[in-house]
């Protein structure tokens, strides 16, 4: 079974805090971190979860997280 992306972010931390809120909805969550590690300004945080919570998790994310003044939407 493959992870599915479901947000991406350049912002590390907010990554996070997606993966902890989708955790204690019972959404099994984790953070793949594709920032480069030399400079840290290339690359973004993905959270990925189970193919059978993708919609779930999709809906939580647009309807419960809101990161003010952000550029960036889940996939």
């Amino acid at each position: 079974m493959q992870w599915q992306t479901v947000y991406k972010t350049s912002f590390p931390h907010r990554a996070g805090i997606v993966q902890q809120i989708l955790l204690e909805r019972g959404i099994q969550a984790v953070v793949l971190n594709k920032k480069d590690s030399m400079y840290g300004l290339w690359g973004e945080a993905e959270v990925q979860v189970h193919p059978a919570d993708v919609i779930r998790a999709l809906k939580i994310i647009r309807h419960e997280i809101n990161f003010e003044q952000s550029d960036e939407e889940s996939i």
